[in-house]
């Protein structure tokens, strides 16, 4: 299996940074503003929000130790214009 080097996931992630997330039924969770990933095999965690909607405020999702909103990357169905998440994934 085939692993990505860390500046590999850096790079990725650098492109996801300020896309609008929604759920697969157009449900508006906010923005990316930030990616974690694991360092040693670059696997991809979460998605850190920013400027979350109402909506996803009131949700049980995880949070960062500063209060921010994450949502689990497994969650992520599709990357384009978009991020777009299965919402029956998180909640």
């Amino acid at each position: 299996m085939e692993t990505k080097s860390t500046q590999d996931v850096k790079r990725y992630a650098k492109h996801l940074i300020g896309k609008v997330i929604v759920s697969k039924t157009g449900k508006r969770f906010g923005e990316v503003d930030n990616i974690s990933f694991e360092l040693r095999t670059g696997e991809l965690m979460h998605i850190q929000l920013k400027n979350p909607t109402g909506y996803c405020e009131g949700l049980e999702l995880e949070r960062t130790n500063n209060g921010g909103l994450l949502i689990p990357w497994s969650s992520v169905i599709a990357i384009g214009d978009f991020v777009v998440i299965a919402e029956e994934d998180i909640i």
